[in-house]
Parts: C-alpha cells; sequence; structure tokens
C-alpha cells in the first residue's frame, strides 16, 4: 500500500503517514517512537480543530464509532491486509487501528507539554485537547465579550457555552471555560460573581 494523503468523510486531510500500518503501533525505538508520537500530536490537534472536538478518551481507541474514528483507524489499511495479506488474518495483532495503551501514553505526553489536561483530574483516561491553547482562548473570550457589548455585565456560563447566536465558545467544556476566565482574571478583566442559580462572571474593561 502505497502512502498517499487521504481526505476523510468530514472533509479532513489526513496526512500520508496515516497509510503506514507502523503508525498505528508503538515502536520499540526510542526515537523512532518519539517522532510517531510528534506527528500523532499535530494530527490530533488539527483533527480536533478540524471537528471542534474537545474531549478525547482511550476509550475512542476501542470504539468504531467514535468523533476520532477517522484518524484513530484506518479501515483502508485493514481492507488491504484481507487482500493481500493473508497471515495478518491470523494474526490477532490489531491493523490499522491505535490500541488504547498507546492512545494513553499519546495523551500523556500531549500533557507534560500542556498541550492537553486530565479532565476530570486525578485520572488518566480522558484529557481535554488544547487545539487552542488556554490563554487564546481566554483572549478569544474576551473579545468575543467586548464585540456583543457585555462589559461589565454579569455572565453565566449558559451564556457563554450556549449563546443565542453561535459564536467561537459555543459548546467549548466548562473546565476550559473556568482556564480562560482565571487567566483574565489575573490580569484584572474578569470577576467570578455568586448568583442565586450558581456562579456568573463579570469581564471589565483593559486597564490602561
Amino acid at each position: 500500500m502505497s502512502l498517499s494523503t487521504h481526505t476523510t468523510p468530514s472533509g479532513f486531510l489526513l496526512p500520508s503517514i496515516h497509510s503506514a500500518p507502523a503508525f498505528f503501533t508503538e515502536q520499540p525505538n526510542p526515537t523512532t517512537q518519539s517522532s510517531a508520537t510528534e506527528q500523532w500530536t499535530r494530527l490530533i490537534l488539527t483533527y480536533a480543530r478540524h471537528r471542534k472536538l474537545f474531549v478525547l478518551r482511550v476509550e475512542d481507541a476501542e470504539s468504531t464509532d467514535s468523533d476520532w474514528s477517522e484518524i484513530l483507524r484506518n479501515e483502508r489499511i485493514n481492507r488491504m491486509f484481507r487482500l493481500h495479506l493473508h497471515a495478518f488474518q491470523r494474526s490477532s495483532s490489531p491493523v490499522g487501528r491505535i490500541l488504547p495503551n498507546h492512545l494513553s501514553n499519546i495523551i500523556s505526553n500531549m500533557v507534560s507539554k500542556n498541550l492537553a489536561a486530565y479532565e476530570p483530574p486525578k485520572q488518566t483516561r480522558s484529557a481535554l485537547i488544547f487545539w487552542r491553547l488556554p490563554e487564546e482562548w481566554a483572549e478569544i473570550l474576551y473579545d468575543w465579550v467586548v464585540s456583543i457589548g457585555q462589559l461589565n455585565t454579569i455572565l453565566t456560563f449558559y451564556d457563554i457555552t450556549d449563546p443565542p447566536v453561535e459564536s467561537p465558545l459555543t459548546n467549548i467544556p466548562v473546565p476550559l471555560l473556568r482556564r480562560a476566565i482565571s487567566i483574565l482574571g489575573k490580569t484584572g478583566r474578569s470577576q467570578m460573581i455568586a448568583i442565586a442559580d450558581g456562579e456568573g462572571v463579570r469581564f471589565l474593561a483593559r486597564s490602561k
């Protein structure tokens, strides 16, 4: 099977490395595996941005209908091996899909580089994927509040994550939203407010 790019049903262009069976298995050579992990990281981040996906779970490696299946599996590799390499039909090793432990190690590496964060904390099976860094989300959030004229107004998290008109913040996970608000708080541009049904946030004008 020649290595070639491929466009998925969602319109995402897979890199040619995605056609390589070895890409889906952990390599014994640390240097080779390190390079593959970097390639997987770029793929995960660009695909997450393309699909606006925020959460990646180790279990996604085993699901055939996961939001991530387009990159965590390559059925074209499976078909090729079934047709041309009958030895693989007798093998119990998976072909053309990443194993949960392999994906877990990739997520761990992303967390160590602040490109992801385990969520909820104190577990290692699910992570927020930072296809935009929290600092970037903070600026997007602030610019959006300014654009809709809501400075000095108390907004609920629901107001931000599910606004009447879709925005870049639509469906952003609350833990990631909290990170962005916290960053703005450190520069005096946000203030958490207790309200009757939970929490709200007031966004303040930039100090001169």
